[in-house]
């Protein structure tokens, strides 16, 4: 029967990955309204014949791998599932009466497995970028930052899961509330720390060395009313071409960081514009507001997770070699719907992010004054990255979480007509 569900997953994966292969090359040829062509917002009037071509092939590819590796994820954990695998490591964890070491052993065991399956992939992407000129990363530093990667999620998890299951084993039928109740601190103290703990471990980060640049920042915070003590750049120059900027942290903690690549490549009236856009973020209380619906995500995720494991391991509990699900070894089942339930929800988080991001240009639009740098600068931005300034729709659902760059041209150029 084991052997029946892994054909039938590899079967059910392959006709999903030739679907979407038809669809990603050859029935959507990313181009643009025939309004549009020749305005501002149409790439051939800010990126080369070169730049486009490169720009076309890389977001098809970059958008097929999107697209197949979470589906492949959830054929790897149902075959550590059906295979024993998941069993076997949880067997071979009792090598001691510590239930935190036990758990760690195994969760140790589990993230080298799928470490070593997935880095073919994860190096495949990183020459993939530096082939298009994305990414200026070296090879050291690039497998340094997947080492911390690997740690930092590990510390993370353990602490995460062993509070999990010993939740689960005091309360089978209210663990998830239980859980969920733990999140809000623990979420919250974990975008504290983000900025001074974590990110430092990646880059380093210091405040914006440009005083006269600061000077510009601060006066259009102050007519915005907005702290802006917490303004940091980041050396990301010997990482990539790109350029960014975002906004993290909570509390005392809370900053505004701009790449040095921005800084570097974009002039003070398009660095302007950013930054009226990040300050539209902090004024609408967008980080706030997307604490309060990741919690309520994570509400909605517990609870169908405790419905769901209990029914799939009464039901197929042979086949995935689970008898309890206070067992460990449950955890793949856990992580698979967890992430089934993730991939599905991308839509609804990523519609909620792009109204998000639209008000935030539209507030920097009206404090800056300025939509001539805002259209330069996001042409710029989206040259840097070879942007696909008008995605597919599937692929805008499920991984634009800002407006493609077509729609946010245009916005501006509107407001510009309007006036």
């Amino acid at each position: 029967m084991a052997k029946k569900w892994g054909i039938r997953g590899l079967v059910a994966f392959g006709i999903y990955v030739l679907i979407m292969y038809v669809y990603l090359f050859h029935l959507n040829n990313g181009g643009i309204p025939d309004s549009l062509k020749g305005s501002p917002s149409d790439p051939e009037t800010f990126m080369t014949d070169q730049e486009l071509l490169l720009s076309g092939e890389y977001s098809k590819i970059r958008n097929f791998l999107f697209f197949i590796l979470t589906p492949f994820e959830w054929l790897l954990y149902l075959f550590i599932l059906i295979s024993g695998l998941s069993y076997l490591f949880e067997k071979w964890s009792n090598v001691t009466k510590w239930k935190i070491m036990h758990n760690a052993t195994y969760l140790f065991l589990l993230s080298l497995l799928t470490f070593i399956v997935f880095f073919p992939i994860d190096y495949f992407r990183y020459t993939l970028s530096k082939g298009y000129g994305i990414s200026t990363q070296e090879f050291p530093s690039w497998m340094r930052d997947n080492i911390i990667d690997f740690w930092v999620n590990f510390v993370i998890t353990v602490i995460v899961i062993s509070v999990l299951y010993w939740l689960i084993k005091k309360s089978t039928k209210k663990w998830w509330f239980y859980a969920w109740l733990l999140t809000i601190p623990f979420s919250i103290f974990l975008m504290y720390i983000q900025p001074v703990i974590i990110d430092p471990l990646y880059n380093e980060f210091y405040p914006l060395k440009d005083k006269e640049l600061e000077e510009k920042i601060l006066l259009l915070a102050e007519e915005a009313n907005i702290p802006a003590e917490h303004v940091f750049e980041v050396n990301m120059a010997d990482k990539t071409n790109a350029m960014n900027a975002y906004v993290t942290g909570v509390g005392d903690n809370s900053r505004i960081v701009l790449w040095d690549t921005t800084l570097n490549r974009l002039s003070d009236e398009e660095i302007l514009f950013i930054m009226g856009h990040e300050m539209g973020h902090y004024v609408e209380k967008h980080i706030y507001i997307g604490i309060f619906g990741y919690i309520l995500m994570m509400f909605v995720g517990l609870w169908l997770l405790s419905k769901l494991m209990p029914w799939f391991i009464r039901k197929y509990g042979k086949i995935l070699k689970i008898e309890s699900l206070q067992q460990i070894h449950s955890l793949p089942l856990l992580l698979l719907i967890s992430s089934f339930l993730l991939f599905f929800s991308n839509p609804l988080y990523n519609t909620v992010s792009r109204y998000q991001e639209a008000r935030a240009d539209q507030f920097a639009i009206e404090i800056v004054e300025n939509p001539e740098a805002a259209i330069s600068g996001f042409q710029k931005l989206a040259k840097a990255g070879l942007s696909e300034v008008n995605p597919p729709t599937l692929v805008k659902w499920f991984r634009y979480t800002h407006p493609p760059m077509l729609e946010r041209i245009n916005t501006i150029e509107e407001t510009i007509n309007n006036k």
